[in-house]
């Protein structure tokens, strides 16, 4: 079924608290996906948010970020006063998340709406504490961990914590069971927030892509609560960090610095923990996009320490021992796999073999000095997700001033392009008249905006994750993708 969706993070969405959160501009935004024909909302991932305030670099696989919960809804529990809101001036730059300002000031907030749940602890409270327990227990330890220890990452806490020891774990619980009740409460709260959200997306007709990275990030309570899975020497340190090779967009390659999985002993023990990281995934949303796919055929490591990612080494990945696995103990279910990159056959074979859709990403088809499998002309599968950018990527408009000239011209006629049509949107309308079953649009290209409005620039640490929309689209947007959608026979049917 031909069908099509919006790529727009949670933390995007317009919000009088300067971050967009799970509140009443998110149900918004549903109703424009509905009105406009669109079938998919996808967003980055939800956890929360760690290093350089990377959705990719999250403190746990199994969380939700804190920042998305909504401080209107918690008003009208009774939990936050409009006050005490408008008192902690959440609200910089508009059109920007200032994640420094987030953090001093909404964690305050969040605190005194604990104060007083904590005054009236509900059964259903205790209901979902038990129900997650397996993975909320140590999660809500390791944040007050790091809280006690100044922030600093679990491998610089004193050994009996690091290194888990029963006495010196039960003795934290006892000490730090106010702070565990903050973080677990924070959990309940985002999850009836974003469950209510997720029903009125799926009630509407609208289904949510969510995204999973394949790796997690070093300082987390992934690693510190299961450090066998990873390969980690005797002092908890990586051996080995992930990667990607230098290649010519990068002399250096990229060090992304996540540690490696030990594939070996994950195997042994039936792949659990990646298993149950799934299905918490499958709790989240409808359908999950898998980051860097090609992963699991081979990946690329570096030994830890290295200043770049040269003299790293490819090492076999599991395959699809590893998704026989997930099937079996989680069930079907629908994934996207990012196959970016540099795709060997047998990585296709993989892909192949999975059953998954692969991704086709049009500002990568345009290099006037080679052939590209990224032209629509040369899609071969149905099954597949076309997007004329992802969040790693420029938007379209931005993509027209900074590219190769001879890439632009090629483009221009490829496409079809004109300013009157708008770059931006000629190049949606050759998504959405490619072969692939689903299309994806940012928001940004939609709105037509430039370089200024990217969401992350790859290989930098500083300036991502922080563009917003000050306001919803306009009708003359909503109308417009109506049409084209509706063209190009993607419309959502229910």
């Amino acid at each position: 079924m031909r069908s099509s969706g919006v790529l727009l993070h949670i933390s995007s969405l317009p919000s009088p608290y300067g971050i967009g959160t799970m509140g009443k501009e998110a149900y918004k935004f549903v109703d424009f996906l509905k009105k406009s024909g669109q079938r998919y909302w996808q967003i980055l991932p939800i956890c929360p948010t760690g290093y350089g305030d990377s959705p990719y670099q999250s403190f746990s696989s199994f969380a939700g970020n804190p920042y998305f919960i909504d401080l209107d809804i918690l008003r009208r529990k009774k939990l936050l006063k409009k006050e005490e809101i408008e008192a902690a001036e959440l609200v910089g730059d508009p059109s920007h998340v200032d994640f420094e300002r987030q953090y001093d000031r909404r964690y305050p907030l969040l605190r005194k709406a604990y104060a007083r749940f904590a005054a009236h602890l509900t059964a259903e409270f205790f209901d979902f504490c038990r129900a997650e327990k397996d993975w909320l227990d140590d999660y809500a330890l390791f944040m007050a961990l790091k809280d006690a220890n100044h922030g600093a990452s679990f491998d610089a806490w004193e050994n009996g914590l690091k290194f888990r020891r029963k006495a010196a774990i039960e003795k934290a619980e006892r000490k730090l069971g106010r702070e565990i009740g903050f973080y677990k409460f924070l959990q309940y709260e985002f999850s009836q927030q974003w469950t209510a959200l997720k029903k009125y997306a799926n009630d509407n007709g609208i289904r949510i892509i969510g995204d999973l990275p394949i790796y997690v990030a070093r300082d987390s309570a992934d690693v510190w609560t299961n450090p066998r899975c990873f390969l980690l020497d005797e002092n908890l340190a990586p051996k080995l960090v992930a990667g990607c090779p230098p290649d010519a967009f990068s002399a250096d390659g990229q060090l992304w610095g996540n540690p490696i999985y030990d594939w070996k002993y994950q195997r042994a023990h039936g792949y659990d923990f990646w298993c149950r990281r799934i299905a918490r995934q499958a709790q989240f949303y409808d359908v999950l996009r898998i980051d860097h796919f090609r992963g699991f055929e081979s990946f690329y490591t570096i030994p830890a320490g290295q200043d770049t990612a040269r003299g790293g080494s490819w090492k076999q990945g599991p395959g699809m021992s590893l998704f026989h696995a997930i099937k079996k103990k989680v069930g079907d279910l629908s994934i996207i796999a990012e196959d970016l990159g540099y795709i060997t056959p047998e990585v296709a074979k993989l892909l192949s073999d999975s059953g998954y859709p692969g991704m086709k990403v049009l500002q990568f088809a345009f290099d006037s000095r080679e052939e590209s499998n990224y032209l629509p002309h040369t899609y071969k599968n149905r099954n597949s997700v076309v997007y004329v950018g992802t969040h790693d990527n420029d938007t379209a408009e931005g993509w027209m001033h900074t590219a190769a000239p001879d890439d632009i011209a090629y483009a221009k006629r490829y496409l079809n392009l004109d300013k009157k049509e708008g770059y931006a949107w000629g190049f949606i309308r050759g998504a959405a008249a490619s072969i692939s079953d689903t299309a994806i649009y940012t928001m940004q290209d939609l709105l037509s905006l430039g370089s200024e409005a990217r969401m992350n620039t790859p290989s930098t640490s500083v300036g991502n994750w922080a563009w917003r929309m000050t306001k919803m689209p306009s009708k003359a947007v909503e109308k417009r993708l109506y049409q084209l959608t509706a063209d190009f026979r993607r419309l959502n049917q229910g």
